[in-house]
């Protein structure tokens, strides 16, 4: 059968005030660790998302070019049939219609979502 542990020597008295400075002491390296794991959570994925976000803008980049070569092409193809300061201006209501349009459908699913 088992005996039980001795329990060994009462823990000395210290006073409350050593006390609670260990406590505050402790609570102060817990405090650095959390913000220290923190920091370094923070830095993993910022360098995880460097990559993708540098993707990101270069094809911004390129969607940004192939919409300015649409809009290019669509006033040439009207300057033929109504000259080109006109094909300019129709031009620019077409795509301002389609970014209204965009805009105006992003808005109202932001406002529907919260």
């Amino acid at each position: 059968m088992l005996k039980p542990a001795d329990p060994g020597p009462p823990p000395p008295d210290r006073p409350i005030v050593e006390l609670v400075h260990e406590l505050i002491d402790d609570g102060k390296a817990y405090a650095r660790a959390e913000i220290g794991l923190l920091k370094a959570i923070a830095a993993a994925k910022g360098k995880a998302l460097a990559l993708p976000a540098g993707l990101f803008a270069a094809v911004f980049i390129c969607a940004l070019a192939a919409v300015t070569a649409l809009a290019v092409g669509v006033v040439l193809g009207l300057e033929r049939f109504i000259g080109p300061l006109a094909a300019g201006f129709v031009g620019m209501l077409i795509f301002a219609a389609i970014a209204a349009g965009v805009g105006w459908y992003g808005y109202e699913r932001l406002r529907r979502d919260l």
